[in-house]
């Protein structure tokens, strides 16, 4: 699978220079995520290449709509708000990761710390409704 994978990664910078040096340019802290990411299955480097890839769709584009040529690879990497987009998606995916968890856990634990306010004041109410406590 290496040798396969090392082939391909080779016949597209042979093939396909001005796409490979514009990819590995926007793509290049997605490329240190996933070095970076040592838990299984690499959440944070997927979710990193994943937004990273979704801002590099468009100078792809205008790259391949262009001529492909190395001229226009050079212009987009030359270009500071398309590098900029590219690495900011790369951020707020590496940042969606880490505080979304975070966020999720707090929002869960104060609906649980409000319902749980809500189940004790409605068995108050039923014990002085009833007169029957929870130790009778």
């Amino acid at each position: 699978m290496v040798w396969a994978q090392g082939l391909l990664c080779g016949a597209l910078a042979a093939l396909a220079t001005p796409t490979a040096i514009l990819m590995g340019v926007l793509l290049g802290p997605a490329l240190f995520a996933v070095l970076l990411d040592s838990e299984p299955g690499k959440p944070t480097g997927r979710c990193v290449v994943l937004a990273s890839m979704a801002a590099s769709v468009v100078p792809l584009k205008t790259l391949w709509m262009g001529g492909h040529t190395m001229a226009i690879a050079l212009a987009l990497i030359g270009d500071l708000r398309t590098v900029a987009s590219a690495w900011s998606a790369a951020a707020g995916g590496w940042l969606l990761v880490q505080v979304l968890p975070i966020g999720l856990r707090v929002a869960l634990e104060a609906h649980a710390i409000a319902r749980t306010a809500r189940l004790r004041a409605e068995r108050t109410k039923l014990v002085e409704v009833w007169g029957v406590g929870p130790d009778d």
